[in-house]
């Protein structure tokens, strides 16, 4: 889909899977089917994973806007959310409950410490941490983001020490939160990410929050079971899709291709972001079809509201 080019619009941006509109003080959203990995778009997109991860991420948002307060303002359209336009930090707060994904893999690899907090000896895979850590990651405008400490961020600049004191707070605040519904609908919310920025001196959470591109989420039925076992966890999650391409002999290395995606493997994407909508949300999806027309015409809409 080729970007809108919408009135008063005063810039563009093409992120990995979110085409993101500026007016000014405000930031208009379109979430996209594309999919990435590895920090590489991949082919073929996703049907209705746009819709998905909005409409998830819109009912996270208003299920934690008593936590902090937050960039939307509305969801003109299924894939489209419209808010403030705030000075983004360059980090992502990383919140991790288990041992899971990159940090197994750093663990895994014989390395005890992760973004410079310590982790304990004698951990399986999937087991949880005594308590929640942030493992924090630069916010790269392009390629990888990269691992960091809390020190090296404060020490950089990138984040005043005061600022990164409450976006910790918020973080951990918000993923205990996140957990509790979670466990509401029978799973583990076992790690996510949050991006924050700032408005003057007021900090607001910003993007998506809680959805399958941003945390990963465990079935709770039969999880310590598993455990004891040493089997694989049930998971609804985009790790299905880094662990395909993986067995598959790709990484986002240099020289690596991505493995070709056949009708049948899009279909399977597709409808496990849908069960894990329906799984987090509780009510059954309602697959949206808008054309470009619509889509352009609601946000023209909602911007001119936005001024009166």
């Amino acid at each position: 889909m080729a970007p809108f080019q919408f009135p008063d619009q005063t810039q563009f941006y093409k992120g990995k899977v979110r085409d993101v509109y500026s007016f000014d003080d405000l930031l208009v959203m379109i979430a996209s089917d594309r999919i990435s990995a590895f920090d590489v778009i991949l082919p073929r997109p996703i049907p209705y994973k746009g819709q998905v991860l909005n409409q998830i991420a819109a009912y996270m948002l208003d299920a934690t806007k008593d936590i902090c307060p937050n960039w939307l303002l509305g969801v003109p359209a299924p894939n489209v959310s419209m808010g403030k336009r705030c000075e983004p930090f360059r980090v992502e707060m990383v919140v991790r409950g288990n041992l899971t994904g990159h940090a197994w893999r750093t663990y895994s690899s014989g390395l005890r410490t992760l973004c410079g907090v310590a982790l304990p000896e004698g951990m399986k895979e999937n087991d949880y941490f005594p308590t929640p850590i942030i493992t924090p990651s630069t916010k790269a405008e392009e390629g990888h983001d990269e691992d960091i400490s809390r020190e090296e961020i404060i020490a950089r600049g990138i984040v005043p020490e005061a600022d990164y004191a409450q976006l910790e707070k918020y973080a951990l605040t918000l993923f205990a939160r996140g957990k509790e519904i979670a466990a509401s609908r029978g799973l583990i919310l076992v790690d996510t990410k949050y991006e924050f920025g700032k408005i003057g001196d007021t900090l607001y959470l910003m993007d998506e929050i809680h959805t399958p591109d941003s945390s990963r989420y465990f079935y709770a039925d039969g999880f310590e079971e598993r455990q004891q076992k040493g089997e694989r966890q049930l998971q609804l999650s985009k790790e299905f899709v880094r662990e395909w391409l993986i067995a598959n002999g790709f990484m986002g290395k240099e020289g690596q291709s991505v493995p070709n995606m056949d009708d049948q493997w899009v279909e399977t994407i597709s409808n496990r972001y849908i069960e894990l909508y329906e799984k987090v949300i509780g009510q059954p999806f309602k697959k949206e079809n808008w054309t470009d027309d619509q889509v352009y015409q609601a946000v023209v809409k909602a911007v001119e509201a936005q001024k009166k």
